[in-house]
C-alpha cells in the first residue's frame, strides 16, 4: 500500500505563512495525481487543492486560489502546501491524497491513498 505522512503544521496568527509537506512512499509517485484536503471540526472534508501527475497543471478551491500553491518535487516522492496569507478559517487538519491516476481531481472519492493529517491552527 501506499503511505503518505503530512508534516509542517502548526499554530500561527492571521497573516503568516506555513508550507505543508506530504511524503509518499513508492515509485509510481510521479505518476499519481496529488491533492489536498482539509476538514475543520464538525466540518465535511473539503477540497483545497490538486496538482496532476506528470505535468504542472493545478487546480483550486475559490477559497484558497491566489493564496495557496500545490508543488511537487519528484525526486523526493513529495507533494508541498504552499499557505500564505492564513485566515482563521483555514484552521483544519490537513490530509494530502494520492490518486492512481495522473489527473488532477476535487473529488475525496476520486483519490486512493490518504495520509494521517496534520492539524494547522490560524488565530486572529
Amino acid at each position: 500500500q501506499v503511505q503518505l505522512v503530512e508534516s509542517g503544521g502548526g499554530s500561527v496568527q492571521a497573516g503568516v505563512s506555513l508550507r505543508l509537506s506530504c511524503a509518499v512512499s513508492g515509485r509510481a509517485f510521479s505518476s499519481y495525481g496529488m491533492g489536498w484536503f482539509r476538514r475543520a471540526p464538525g466540518k465535511e472534508r473539503e477540497f483545497v487543492a490538486a496538482i496532476r501527475g506528470r505535468g504542472d497543471i493545478t487546480y483550486y478551491a475559490a477559497s484558497v486560489k491566489g493564496r495557496f500553491t500545490i508543488s511537487r518535487d519528484d525526486a523526493k516522492n513529495t507533494v508541498y502546501l504552499q499557505m500564505n496569507s492564513l485566515k482563521p478559517e483555514d484552521t483544519a487538519v490537513y490530509y494530502c491524497a494520492a490518486r492512481i491516476a495522473a489527473w488532477p481531481s476535487s473529488e475525496s472519492a476520486d483519490y486512493n491513498y490518504w495520509g494521517q493529517g496534520t492539524q494547522v491552527t490560524v488565530s486572529s
